[in-house]
């Protein structure tokens, strides 16, 4: 075939071929495993129609911002996690904060958390520099230490809606034959009131707590109503708890009084007795004495065979701190 080309018209101006643009040369795989350094690969110019060439993938976006951010969470949660450890290590006390209570399974009740109730504007604590006397302003029965976990209210303690107990109700928890003294004696002695609670737990123990606000501390003293001489209701009588006084020579500051085995625990003299073995039927009887101030508090807590001492001394102690 013959290379010229046939018009019908004028003659066209032939147009001169457009030089081939260079192709890059290929990079062998050879060199490219060796390491060596390759030539460049030029990149066409764009033309006015679609690009021959791919487009350049989109370069990795930053890492480093998102690891920093990973690590800001990760040491905030580190954090929370120890501040719960430390509040759980605040709300729970460990055994041994508790004089005679040092191994874990003792058989102590769980009791809720103390909240002692509000003063009135201006009232100063009981304990405080400018009240020498000790009197405690605050409602007395929010002083009442509260019954623990699976624990039901025993009616013997008969409270009324306000708390407060009788006197004559108050001196059943004595024998019949000294209660007419004793109500005397309550009666020259400065008595202003009586409030209670009772309860009795899955074991049988029975628990009955009494607070008696008198006009000032010295009438607390003189009542003899709570000590080893105290004539109770079906106890033949009564002598030292053997188990708080071992305990109370090493972990609480000791003295005489004029109560035996007395132990001044945060200003509260606390004397505790037991029922003298063999104890009269088939109950034993244990009986906790708190004079603070103007009040007296008395824990009794009556169980058959024997009264534990562990959650014995712990309703003593936990009302003692209460009235503190």
């Amino acid at each position: 075939m013959s290379s010229e080309q046939t018009t019908t018209g004028p003659e066209a101006e032939p147009t001169p071929p457009s030089e081939p643009t260079p192709a890059a040369e290929p990079v062998s795989a050879a060199e490219s495993s060796s390491g060596a350094a390759a030539e460049p690969v030029p990149v066409a110019e764009p033309s006015s129609g679609a690009s021959p060439w791919a487009a350049p993938p989109a370069p990795p976006k930053d890492r480093r911002a998102l690891r920093a951010a990973l690590r800001r969470t990760a040491a905030v949660a580190v954090f929370a996690a120890v501040g719960a450890g430390v509040a759980y290590g605040i709300t729970v006390p460990e055994r041994t904060d508790i004089p005679g209570l040092s191994t874990e399974g003792d058989g102590r009740w769980t009791f809720p958390k103390l909240s002692p109730p509000a003063l009135p504007a201006g009232a100063p604590l009981p304990q405080g520099p400018d009240n020498k006397d000790g009197t405690h302003y605050a409602q007395l029965t929010g002083l009442l230490v509260p019954a623990p976990q699976g624990a039901k209210a025993d009616d013997a303690v008969k409270a009324d809606k306000d708390g407060t107990v009788p006197v004559d109700s108050f001196l059943e928890e004595y024998a019949p034959e000294a209660r007419e003294e004793l109500k005397t004696s309550l009666e020259w002695d400065g008595l202003r009131q009586i409030v209670g609670r009772g309860w009795t737990m899955p074991d049988g123990t029975r628990t009955h707590v009494y607070l008696l606000r008198f006009h000032s501390s010295g009438f607390v003293d003189a009542f003899r109503g709570c000590d080893t001489n105290a004539d109770l209701n079906g106890v033949s009588a009564l002598d030292l708890d053997d188990v708080w006084s071992k305990t109370k020579n090493t972990q609480m500051n000791s003295t005489a009084l004029d109560f035996p085995g007395a132990a001044n625990f945060d200003g509260t003299y606390l004397s505790v007795y037991q029922e003298m073995k063999p104890v009269t039927g088939e109950e034993q009887t244990k009986v906790g004495c708190l004079r603070t101030g103007d009040v007296l508090g008395m824990v009794v807590q009556t169980r058959k065979g024997e009264v534990a001492p562990v959650p014995f001394h712990q309703t003593v102690i936990l009302q003692s701190q209460l009235l503190s």
